[in-house]
């Protein structure tokens, strides 16, 4: 049988050694790439056409979703697979709204994450035991909380900053109003911008003004 043909996308060089460490080890899976950075993994999976991207969320270059969004649009035969700390319903629902066949955290033991790598490979979909219980108490909780259905792919602090955004609040202004740290505001935001599929704040601002946020 073929190898299953990996490309490892995470900007930790500890964590991706032991990822291809890990895979090497194993008979029937190969590590054919890795990349740092969203246009980085997106460059390579249409380069070297993987059967599948182990994918961190929180990367440079645009982030891991939306290099899910990019590389499922354009190549949708390979799978990704999301490895990532990020547990929150919104990260978990934006992975999966990007195409991304599973999602396992990054604290996973080693068979549970090659057993994740095989599904993936093979088409199924498949999530950690602790994502698939966050989903089954996400679908079983109300979400009739106010606000929970604007945009739902973000966190609540997330569309305060966005509303804030869509007023005309520079980043100074929201650290102040929200009493966050200016790196604070500035990841807040990055997130905001790969959730939304937007590259600046005048595509924020319509996004907002669309959801009647502002």
């Amino acid at each position: 049988m073929e190898p299953i043909r990996i490309l490892i996308a995470d900007d930790h060089p500890i964590f991706r050694d032991g990822l291809r460490a890990l895979l090497a080890s194993v008979q029937g899976m190969e590590v054919v790439g890795e990349a740092t950075s969203g246009e980085e993994v997106i460059a390579q999976a249409e380069a070297l056409q993987p059967d599948l991207v182990l994918m961190d969320i929180s990367m440079p270059g645009g982030g891991g979703i939306a290099a899910t969004r990019r590389i499922t649009q354009m190549s949708p035969h390979i799978g990704v697979l999301m490895v990532t700390m990020f547990e929150d319903d919104s990260s978990v629902f934006a992975a999966m709204r990007a195409g991304a066949r599973g999602y396992v955290l990054k604290e996973a033991g080693q068979e549970e994450l090659l057993r994740a790598v095989r599904a993936v490979a093979q088409g199924e979909a498949i999530f950690s035991p602790a994502i698939a219980r966050r989903m089954m108490r996400y679908f079983a909780a109300s979400r009739s909380g106010p606000g929970a259905e604007i945009l739902p792919e973000l966190t609540e602090r997330e569309r305060e900053l966005l509303t804030l955004i869509a007023r005309g609040k520079s980043n100074g202004e929201i650290g102040d109003q929200l009493v966050l740290s200016p790196k604070t505001v500035r990841n807040h935001i990055s997130n905001i911008f790969a959730k939304l599929q937007v590259t600046d704040r005048a595509q924020a601002i319509v996004r907002a003004r669309e959801a009647g946020l502002a």
